[in-house]
């Protein structure tokens, strides 16, 4: 890892406090990646704020959001994000070979028309040019509606800036994960 690890609430000034504590409320334990981002403590605890919606406070679909966070880890090939993801998106009901063929790198090729939309969405917004077709964006509208567009769209902002800080930190996956081949 590139930058030390903040683990106890000691270790940050006294006025800064209240941002580990936060953080602490909302996941009872501080983990990657923000023993990590706690060098920047406000910054930490509105991305574990961001997160924890997107994890644990929105009723948007799991199914599709964990569908979308592992097509965002697999484009910015942040194998932590996919390792914390893969099974997740297996239980909220993403098929295996979906996520298999997402890994792979062959999506959004024999996935099904609701996968790929996802997908298409991801990846093109996240690949050159960075914006999606009509064609794409009409479907996944239709699909799920304007909100929750809007909503996916946020998440997966969250997901690519968190990919960022633990591609940029070289975090480790937990041993016993998912393994994504970089």
């Amino acid at each position: 890892m590139r930058v030390p690890e903040i683990t106890n609430r000691e270790e940050l000034p006294e006025h800064q406090r209240e941002f580990y504590d936060s953080i602490i409320a909302s996941r009872k334990g501080i983990g990657a990646p923000y023993n990590f981002l706690l060098h920047a403590p406000d910054l930490a605890a509105r991305t574990a704020h961001l997160i924890g919606y997107a994890l644990f406070s929105t009723d948007f679909p799991n199914d599709v959001k964990e569908l979308a966070i592992c097509t965002v880890a697999r484009e910015m090939d942040c194998a932590f994000e996919w390792a914390a993801h893969a099974d997740d998106a297996h239980k909220a009901g993403v098929r295996q070979e979906c996520i298999k063929i997402i890994e792979n790198r062959k999506a959004p090729a024999g996935l099904t028309e609701r996968e790929a939309e996802v997908v298409r969405y991801v990846q093109e917004l996240l690949r050159p040019p960075h914006r999606i077709t009509l064609a794409t964006f009409d479907a996944l509208k239709a699909r799920i509606g304007v909100p929750r567009l809007v909503e996916l769209t946020g998440i997966l902002g969250a997901y690519v800036g968190l990919a960022c800080s633990l591609n940029a930190f070289e975090v480790e996956t937990p041993p016993g994960r998912p393994v994504l081949p970089l």
